[in-house]
């Protein structure tokens, strides 16, 4: 099972690339907007990473029109810069 997971994640990276940040910028915007328990943090974590990750993806295409920007390069950058000021911040 295990190795079938590994597989089945290596084929998902090894086609879409890496996309850090996105699971740990997602959970601290949701947390910010939304004072709740564990249970509603996590569904809401779930689809502001995919919204996110959505909004990367339409950002990079149209940041610099006839090439495509790897979506990966923009969200280690947005998030990079976010998770920094957040560090500031606190």
């Amino acid at each position: 099972l295990i190795a079938v997971l590994a597989l089945a994640t290596g084929t998902a990276v090894a086609q879409t690339g890496l996309i850090g940040f996105v699971g740990l910028v997602a959970p601290h915007l949701v947390r910010g907007l939304a004072r709740s328990t564990h249970g509603p943090l996590l569904v809401l974590s779930a689809l502001a990473g995919g919204l996110l990750l959505m909004v990367a993806d339409i950002a990079a295409r149209v940041l610099i029109a006839p090439q495509e920007l790897p979506v990966g390069v923009l969200t280690a950058v947005l998030g990079g810069v976010y998770l920094l000021w957040l560090m500031k911040k606190k």
